[in-house]
């Protein structure tokens, strides 16, 4: 039997119930995978209680979009995305349903060869966070010479967002609390603090402007700054898809666009690769174990965790 997390109602993290269920044997295409680790994501709280995309087809909904494992079973005729596979092998899946588990059943080409170098906790929380934040540096055109301003550069998203910035050659200025300073700077870039008086802190550091900015905070703050320092709104990006940033014309990451799907799946090899060459890191908050799931998504929650937070087993 497998323990998993399920959603039986859009009633939010206290409807969250733990149950055992017989796992599904993988069919083609298919591979089941004993997790040991699942990369808890704001998305993932934000669809308890519907968020965007509300179905209530898919009741009871599996929790968790990403998890690290050793594949238990692989189904007939079957390669994950990374080739060849069998029993025993170490892989992360990424983008599933189900994922704060015991055990899954999930479509192989979702699924990738972990590199020796990744250990799982690291892996399990990588992906989402590591395609978002190449997506919007993507967005902002920010490369060689540009200067970079990152909202919420202490999270998981803005943490990578700094580290892929720096590999494209563009200087970058980030915001966080008072708290979070050293942890930016230690990231690549010149860290300030949000808050009142952000434009003008911002123009202190960048006495010649900026070129493009990124939104990985989400915050109304974030846009306003983002709109009165660059001239260009194409050249802002941000993950909040509300009806402000699409009326001023920003770039914007979400999970069911179809422009965001095209450019997420081929980037997950890819971040996978500059994770296991060292080339970025993941800053990891904090573990829970997987019982504790609704804690560690009220946690995430907060809007402040400090890196990515990841249940284990």
């Amino acid at each position: 039997m497998a323990q998993r997390w399920i959603l039986p109602a859009y009633d939010g993290v206290d409807a969250l119930e733990l149950v055992e269920a017989d796992l599904r044997a993988p069919g083609a295409g298919e591979v089941s995978i004993r997790v040991t680790a699942a990369g808890v994501n704001p998305s993932d709280h934000k669809g308890l209680s519907g968020g965007w995309n509300a179905d209530p087809s898919l009741l009871p909904l599996g929790i968790g979009q990403e998890a690290a494992g050793v594949v238990t079973a692989v189904g007939p005729d079957t390669r994950i995305a990374t080739g060849p596979v069998a029993v025993g092998d170490r892989v992360v899946a990424f983008k599933i349903s189900g994922g704060f588990a015991s055990e899954i059943t999930v479509v192989a080409d979702d699924v990738f060869a972990l590199p020796e170098q990744l250990d799982d906790i690291a892996a399990a929380g990588i992906l989402h966070v590591g395609v978002v934040a190449a997506e919007l540096l993507h967005l902002s055109g920010a490369g060689a010479g540009d200067t970079l301003l990152v909202h919420g550069g202490s999270g998981s998203v803005g943490a990578l967002v700094i580290q892929l910035a720096e590999r494209a050659g563009a200087r970058t200025i980030a915001t966080g609390s008072a708290e979070s300073q050293d942890r930016i700077r230690r990231l690549g870039a010149e860290p300030t603090v949000y808050g009142e008086g952000l434009a003008d802190r911002v123009r202190a550091l960048a006495p010649r402007g900026v070129d493009a900015a990124i939104d990985a905070a989400g915050t109304a703050e974030a846009l306003d700054v983002s709109l009165e320092l660059v001239s260009d709104a194409s050249r802002i990006a941000t993950l909040a898809p509300g009806p402000r940033a699409r009326e001023a014309g920003v770039g914007i990451s979400a999970g069911a666009a179809p422009a965001s799907i095209a450019f997420r799946e081929p980037a997950r090899a890819v971040i996978l690769e500059l994770a296991a060459s060292g080339a970025i890191a993941l800053p990891i908050a904090r573990t829970f174990a997987l019982e504790d799931a609704p804690e560690a998504l009220r946690h995430v929650a907060t809007g402040h965790p400090g890196g990515k937070v990841v249940l284990v087993r």
